[in-house]
């Protein structure tokens, strides 16, 4: 019966180890460390504007996200057309009413946008009567785009986190079963 206290007390005191390093809260985000709220530019942004309406944008979440106001109020401007244009590249964004955003979410554009650099932008706007030509430069630094290599690489250590506690589990369990059997297999020789 002792035995069996010890390895209870010593699988408890070994499940702390399982939960600390790397643990991660509900957002995948790190618990064993300060939050990550990420340094200043590291989401790719354009802004710019004109006389009539002033945009801004940021490339996240697989899509370009566009919010677009009027430039002397900044009453936002909805239900509008928007196209954007890089290089030979041409996509018409999406209104989502319940953001007030118009979203810009084509394969082609997206993967050229993605990479790094400093990538120049022509959007046409029209709403109602109106419309403008505003132009804009999204830089998106390198470390945006090696995001999913370090995420890859992030994997790769919980990955081998995990395999060496499963392994320092079956080893504990191990030493336990055989203290066990050498105490049972020596009551027996004495009885």
């Amino acid at each position: 019966m002792k035995l069996f206290a010890s390895m209870i007390v010593v699988l408890s005191l070994m499940s702390g180890a399982f939960a600390s390093p790397g643990a991660h809260g509900p957002n995948g985000e790190h618990l064993d460390g300060q939050a990550n709220t990420g340094p200043a530019g590291s989401v790719p942004r354009v802004e710019t504007f004109t006389e009539m309406f002033e945009l801004a944008g940021q490339l996240s979440g697989g899509e370009l996200s566009v919010m677009i106001d009027r430039y002397e109020t900044n009453e936002p401007v909805l239900n509008g057309t928007l196209e954007v244009q890089y290089k030979d590249l041409k996509a018409l964004a999406k209104f989502h009413a319940d953001m007030g955003d118009y979203a810009i979410d084509d394969e082609k554009l997206l993967k050229e946008l993605s990479k790094p650099g400093k990538h120049a932008l022509l959007f046409t706007f029209v709403a109602g009567e109106e419309s403008d030509l505003l132009e804009g430069t999204l830089e998106v630094p390198s470390s945006v785009t090696s995001s999913a290599t370090s995420s890859a690489m992030h994997e790769h250590q919980h990955t081998s986190y995990w395999t060496w506690a499963a392994l320092a589990a079956l080893a504990a369990g191990a030493v336990f079963a055989l203290v066990f059997f050498l105490r049972r297999r020596a009551r027996k020789v004495t009885s």
